[in-house]
């Protein structure tokens, strides 16, 4: 997903560099990828939040029962979260870039002209 997203900005920002105009479809596509990427971007802060949670709670058991046990359990948790929190930081960010590039590609939409 980090790669193909990455990908996509590279070439939004190209074609914004090229002073393209835009139709409607473009517009639409690209609010398409937002949609996906906002989709996207909520599954992952579930998946964070849910490991955050049980992180703390399996820290809470083992400072109250001492059990050693639980140690390899927080580790792995621990693991599997920071990849996590780095992967949602990520998506956040871009789908606010994407919400940048999608102002101004509206702002060069070509219109059909009209006739007076």
């Amino acid at each position: 997903m980090h790669k193909y997203l990455s990908d996509y900005m590279k070439q939004m920002n190209r074609l914004l560099e090229e002073n393209k105009s835009f139709t409607e479809a473009d517009l639409q596509r690209h609010l398409d990828k937002i949609g996906f990427m906002q989709h996207e971007r909520l599954i992952h802060f579930l998946v964070t939040m849910l490991f955050a949670i049980v992180l703390f709670l399996v820290l809470g058991i083992f400072l109250v029962t001492e059990a050693g046990f639980l140690m390899p359990l927080l580790g792995l948790i621990l693991v599997l979260l920071i990849p996590y929190i780095f992967h949602y930081y990520f998506l956040e960010n871009t789908v606010q870039k994407m919400y940048v590039i999608y102002d101004r590609m509206a702002e060069r939409i070509s219109r059909p002209a009209q006739q007076g």
